[in-house]
């Protein structure tokens, strides 16, 4: 008896607990109608899906990135989808630029609502092959980046007392695999700065929401820079970012970021493995790095092309592009990855 009046109050605590928080939820939620949301690396893969979504909720849309004729295709598609959109190229990694930048979205909206720090770049290769350069390359694109935007923003949030700042960090950002020691060593620093700055912004009423995608469909493999065995390495990442057993659609990944942007949600990790993944070095971070350890045995060793890079368009090979990586080249298409 005394058993089962605990478990009723266990159960019953746990109840009014998921009731607490879905009731703080629905009072945090915002219309995205009407609010002008930056989003950098917006002319492509996930950031171009993202600005989808806000398009169809009535967002006004400012988009930056380094390439303007990408950035010209997104706004074409954009505003036939009846967006109103303005874009500038942008290399987010050198702050006068993204000082120009704000003074150019404000110039065209006169504010900013919404923050999505999305630019990023992924380069993949064993450890031998990786140099100081390409550590500092990822922290710039992944940490100073979304810092120079971040502390450009605040300061009209911190006014209005209001505003969202959404980071697209990564699975990467809270295991760090192998093969991806730049790209996971500087989405950790951007997860401990957006946790850290949520806490810090609550009491302006600016809600920072950090995402943490695992492997996506969007494309993105053909961009990726591939470094020692290139060909077999860019096989493997694009076989994961492809199959639909372990990556999601950038379309599914794109309605959950809006979802907890719209919500202001602390951290969303996306996608089941990616879950499972985080759970389970959370519970066991030794057993975790054990078994990397032997994942790592099994990828391919340094040489090849060593410390040069070839991007995924020049490291195809029989099995990628094929009917195998079908789901993710489609999405390249889609998603503005392939000219």
């Amino acid at each position: 008896m005394a058993n089962s009046k605990s478990t009723l109050l266990v159960a019953a605590g746990v109840a009014g607990v998921l009731a607490l928080r879905s009731a703080v939820r629905k009072r945090r939620r915002i219309t995205l109608a009407g609010k002008v949301a930056l989003i950098t690396g917006g002319s492509r893969g996930l950031g171009l899906e993202i600005a989808r979504r806000l398009a169809d909720k009535g967002a006004r849309l400012a988009l930056c990135a380094r390439d303007p004729a990408e950035l010209e295709r997104a706004e074409a598609e954009l505003t036939e989808r009846g967006a109103e959109v303005f874009t500038y190229p942008c290399d987010v990694t050198a702050e006068p630029q993204v000082e120009a930048l704000m003074h150019a979205v404000r110039g065209r909206f006169d504010r900013i609502d919404v923050l999505i720090n999305n630019a990023g770049i992924i380069e993949v290769g064993p450890e031998d092959e990786m140099t100081v350069a390409d550590y500092e390359e990822a922290m710039k694109t992944h940490f100073w980046a979304p810092l120079y935007t971040t502390c450009a923003v605040l300061p009209e949030m911190k006014a209005r007392r209001e505003g969202r700042i959404v980071n697209i960090a990564s699975i990467g950002g809270k295991v760090s695999v192998p093969h991806l020691l730049p790209y996971s060593s500087s989405k950790f620093a951007l997860v401990g700065y957006s946790e850290g700055l949520r806490s810090e912004l609550l009491k302006y009423g600016i809600y920072v929401t950090t995402l943490c995608p695992g492997l996506m469909r969007t494309g993105s493999h053909h961009n990726a820079k591939f470094k020692g065995q290139n060909k077999a390495e860019f096989t493997l990442f694009s076989l994961g970012a492809s199959l639909s057993i372990t990556s999601i659609s950038s379309e599914s990944a794109a309605r959950q970021v809006v979802a907890a942007l719209e919500y202001g949600d602390a951290e969303v990790v996306l996608s089941p493995q990616a879950k499972v993944a985080a759970t389970f070095h959370g519970l066991f971070p030794g057993l975790t790095s054990d078994f990397l350890g032997l994942v790592n045995s099994l990828l391919p060793g340094p040489g090849g092309i060593g410390r040069q890079r070839a991007s995924g368009v020049d490291s195809h090979t029989m099995l990628s592009p094929s009917i195998l990586t079908s789901l993710g080249d489609e999405a390249a298409q889609r998603n503005n990855e392939m000219a």
